[in-house]
C-alpha cells in the first residue's frame, strides 16, 4: 500500500509550517507528503470565485493563490526536507509554469487533480517528462477519463487511479467505494482511493475494497484556519489509520481455507463439548433431549453433534446430575 498524506494549502503559505507538517508526517508511517504548487498568474485569474468562502485575508482567489506560492529555492528546500525524513515529495501542479519548476526540484511522479483531467495542455507538459502519472477520478466523468487515460497511454505514461469525490467534507453517501472495482475493470491499471471525508473509516474501508493507494489531507488541528480543514484527518487519526490499513492488507495478503483446520485441533477439544446428563438419572432411563447439556470438553463423553443419536436410548447405569454421557452406559 502507497500511502500519500496530503497538505495541500494547510501550511497557509507559511515555509515554517510546511517544515513542521514534513516532520509530523515523517512520524505517522506515511510513505508521500503532497502538496500543491501554485503559480497564480499561470493558472488563475481574479475571475476564479472562490469554491468555498473561507478567508477574510483575501479578497480573491487569485490573491489567495498568490500568497500560496514558494519560490524555486523554498521548494528545493522543501524537497530536501522530504528526502532527509524518508518521506517521498509530491506536488500537484496547477500550470506548465509549475511543472517546470518541479522539474527543477526533482519530483519522481506527478498527482493530477481531477480538474486537471481534461487539461490536455497540462496533460501534455507532464507526458513530456515521462514519469507516472496517478490521476484524479473526482468531478471527472468515464467519457471524460476514458479520453485522459488514453491521452496518457499513448505517450506511454504509466498511470495509476484514484476513486475521489470533489466534495469538502465527502458525505458517506458520496463516497463512491463502488467505483473503486468498476476503475479496476475498466482501466487494468492500479486505482486507489483520495479522501475528502475526514473520517479514518473511509480509507480503511476503500483498502478492503482493493485500493492499492490511498491519499487523504491532514492538518495539525480542525480549528485551523483554511479551505479543506474539515476534509482533514488529525496526526492521531492518520497514525491510527496507517495502522489499521497495514494490518487489513496484512490480511488481505494471507486468505484463509476454511477447509484446512489442522492448527485448530488442540484448540477444538478444548471448546468443543461431550454430551453429559442435567440431573440425576436412574438405570433403564430412556434419555429425551430435556435430560441432555452439552459440556467442554470434547472426548469425555458422546459428542454432543452426535446427541439425536442417544435420544430414545435406555440407559445401563445409573447416572449422577452432569456425568458425562458414555459409550458404555447406553444400552444401543
Amino acid at each position: 500500500m502507497f500511502i500519500i498524506a496530503e497538505i495541500g494549502q494547510a501550511h497557509n503559505g507559511s515555509l515554517g509550517q510546511v517544515h513542521a507538517y514534513i516532520d509530523a508526517v515523517s512520524k505517522t508511517g506515511c510513505n508521500a507528503i503532497k502538496f500543491q504548487t501554485h503559480i497564480a498568474e499561470a493558472e488563475s485569474s481574479v475571475y476564479e470565485p472562490f469554491r468555498v468562502q473561507f478567508s477574510t485575508q483575501d479578497k480573491t482567489r487569485f490573491d489567495y493563490w498568490k500568497r500560496m506560492e514558494f519560490s524555486l529555492d523554498q521548494w528545493k528546500e522543501i524537497k530536501q526536507h522530504c528526502d532527509e525524513v524518508g518521506l517521498e515529495f509530491m506536488s500537484s501542479p496547477f500550470s506548465n509554469a509549475a511543472v517546470a519548476i518541479l522539474e527543477e526540484v526533482g519530483i519522481q511522479r506527478y498527482k493530477i487533480g481531477s480538474g486537471e483531467v481534461t487539461n490536455k495542455l497540462l496533460l501534455q507538459k507532464i507526458s513530456e517528462t515521462g514519469k507516472p502519472v496517478i490521476l484524479s477520478s473526482g468531478m471527472s466523468s468515464f467519457s471524460e477519463l476514458d479520453a485522459g487515460i488514453q491521452f496518457l497511454k499513448e505517450k506511454n505514461i504509466e498511470v495509476s487511479l484514484v476513486q475521489c469525490t470533489t466534495a469538502y467534507p465527502t458525505q458517506p453517501e458520496q463516497y463512491g467505494l463502488n467505483v473503486i472495482q468498476k476503475l479496476k475493470d475498466r482501466y487494468h491499471v492500479p486505482v486507489g482511493f483520495s479522501d475528502h471525508s475526514g473520517r479514518i473509516e473511509t480509507c480503511i474501508a476503500a483498502t478492503t475494497l482493493g485500493a492499492e493507494l490511498l491519499e487523504f489531507h491532514v492538518v495539525f488541528d480542525k480549528a485551523m484556519f483554511g479551505p479543506d480543514v474539515s476534509s482533514s484527518l488529525t496526526f492521531s487519526e492518520v497514525e491510527q489509520l496507517v495502522n489499521a490499513v497495514k494490518n487489513i492488507q496484512k490480511a488481505l495478503y494471507h486468505p484463509i481455507n476454511k477447509d484446512k483446520i489442522e492448527q485448530f485441533q488442540e484448540v477444538k477439544q478444548i471448546f468443543e463439548k461431550s454430551l453429559a446428563v442435567n440431573k440425576n438419572l436412574s438405570k433403564g432411563h430412556i434419555l429425551k433431549f430435556e435430560d441432555l447439556e452439552a459440556k467442554k470438553p470434547k472426548g469425555y463423553g458422546v459428542d454432543a453433534s452426535l446427541f439425536e443419536t442417544v435420544i430414545g436410548k435406555k440407559l445401563t447405569e445409573d447416572l449422577k446430575k452432569w456425568d458425562f454421557l458414555k459409550d458404555d452406559v447406553i444400552n444401543l
